[in-house]
């Protein structure tokens, strides 16, 4: 049985190496957190009878693409999936107490471990030379309020009632010069996109924001293998259908590939469930 109600999340994480590089250096993770009971089946008639038992269930979705040009990448962005996951194996009863009051202090601790990934991985390569580095795009989903801490190119967008928003902005020197006004936006695509943050390198500067999702949205993270060769529109058209979470993955990597698939390529979907989807 399909669950229906406001805040089901339907999700699905998918990565390929694509038709051009030699290994795949990007990860992903889907983690949920529950400290509730969830009736499964019941003869009862009080649909609320859960709702006494605990709070609603928690999601962690992130991807991660190792920077390429660097040794390692594909250790950099699993260190820092890894570290991810330890945190929030931790911490997953907090999430559950949180209010408002507590919203400033859920991000700090997100941004706190990317904090930690990064120092682990300058540590743990210390006299190496270069660092391996690492793009990261997380959201931390407690319903409806979509946490999001965001470093490099990787994105995250939202589909609401067919249009496509993007949340995240890409820390590369072209998006960079564009947003101070000195390039325009065809300059800032044409320069290139080497990165003015990540995770591991000489400079992090880790983005951080919220936004609030309703039910029949649709929430998409993925690295620049996708973005690369599917414009927006096309990502829209693929998001709006009347599909699952997986079946959007395969769809959208499927295309990537078929556009050329000159990077690796990973999507996490996250579809809310509801009246509306």
């Amino acid at each position: 049985m399909t669950d229906t109600t406001p805040g089901a999340i339907d999700c699905f994480g998918l990565t390929d190496q694509g038709r051009v590089r030699e290994a795949n250096e990007d990860h992903f993770v889907i983690a949920s957190m529950r400290k509730s009971v969830r009736i499964r089946h019941t003869s009862l008639t009080r649909p609320d009878l859960a709702d006494r038992f605990g709070g609603p269930e928690a999601f962690l979705f992130a991807v991660a693409d190792g920077v390429g040009g660097r040794p390692g990448g594909q250790l950099a962005s699993g260190t820092t999936v890894e570290t991810l996951v330890d945190y929030v194996n931790q911490a997953s009863g907090w999430f559950h107490s949180l209010d408002v009051d507590q919203e400033d202090v859920l991000l700090g601790r997100l941004e706190k471990t990317v904090l930690d990934a990064h120092e682990r991985i300058k540590r743990e390569h210390a006299g190496a030379g270069k660092a391996p580095a690492t793009t990261l795009t997380l959201t931390m989903l407690v319903w409806p309020r979509a946490y999001i801490i965001h470093v490099g190119d990787s994105r995250a967008y939202y589909l609401r009632r067919g249009r496509l928003q993007q949340i995240t902005r890409d820390q590369t020197v072209g998006e960079f010069m564009v947003n101070i006004g000195a390039w325009t936006e065809a300059q800032g695509a044409k320069a290139g996109g080497a990165l003015t943050s990540a995770i591991g390198s000489s400079e992090l500067t880790p983005s951080v924001g919220l936004i609030d999702l309703e039910p029949g949205d649709v929430v998409l993270l993925c690295t620049d293998g996708l973005t690369k060769h599917l414009p927006d529109d096309r990502i829209a058209a693929v998001l709006g259908r009347p599909a699952g979470a997986e079946a959007m993955c395969r769809e959208l990597v499927a295309a990537a590939l078929e556009a050329g698939g000159s990077d690796n390529v990973t999507t996490v979907v996250a579809r809310m469930s509801g009246p509306d989807a």
